[in-house]
């Protein structure tokens, strides 16, 4: 895997957005039914580039598959932030769903525990590359990255049929959130 760059954006978008537009937590975000692909590509806009400020992202050697990072501890507010939370606001969420949004983010938060954490973000693979280990190889490698940064792995899936694939790889469901789909929080120490 490789660190990605602003060149490897638009490749990185393209492979999450369709790894992600029937995913339940990324539909409860972006809302409408209408114009979803273009409301999750949002989302995924604007995860990269809070990745890119407070994480790291990366792409897979094949560049198949993606994945973004985050350091919670390391993320700040301050006036670029502050314009990519309008922007998601305007091209994602919607002014209507504002409220829900927060509700979520603050109740995903203290789930979490306050400690240094590698938090997987979002990992994804091109949907026709599926099932051929891109995605495999790439965890391995995360988990090695986290490792060697002494950091536990955190995230969140609502795909109840990926915990399998998780638990492969030493994850443990650790809680749950029901919003209007259940939202289950592994780790992997």
């Amino acid at each position: 895997m490789k660190k990605a760059d602003y060149d490897d954006k638009a490749l990185i978008l393209d492979i999450l957005t369709e790894s992600f537009k029937n995913n339940q937590s990324v539909n409860y975000i972006a809302g409408s039914p209408k114009n979803n692909e273009e409301r999750i590509r949002a989302l995924m806009d604007y995860s990269f580039e809070v990745c890119k400020r407070f994480g790291d992202v990366y792409l897979s050697d094949d560049r198949d598959a993606a994945a973004l990072v985050l350091y919670p501890e390391r993320k700040k507010t301050n006036l670029s932030m502050i314009m990519l939370d309008v922007k998601l606001v305007l091209n994602c969420i919607g002014i209507a769903n504002i409220g829900k949004a927060l509700k979520r983010e603050s109740s995903i938060k203290k789930m979490q525990p306050q400690v240094e954490m590698y938090y997987l973000w979002f990992i994804g693979v091109r949907p026709d590359k599926q099932g051929l280990g891109i995605g495999s190889r790439l965890m391995n490698e995360l988990i090695l990255e986290s490792q060697k940064m002494k950091r536990p792995v955190y995230l969140e899936t609502s795909t109840l049929t990926n915990i399998p694939w998780y638990k492969k790889f030493g994850f443990d469901v650790y809680n749950e959130l029901n919003l209007s789909y259940n939202l289950y929080f592994l780790n992997r120490k």
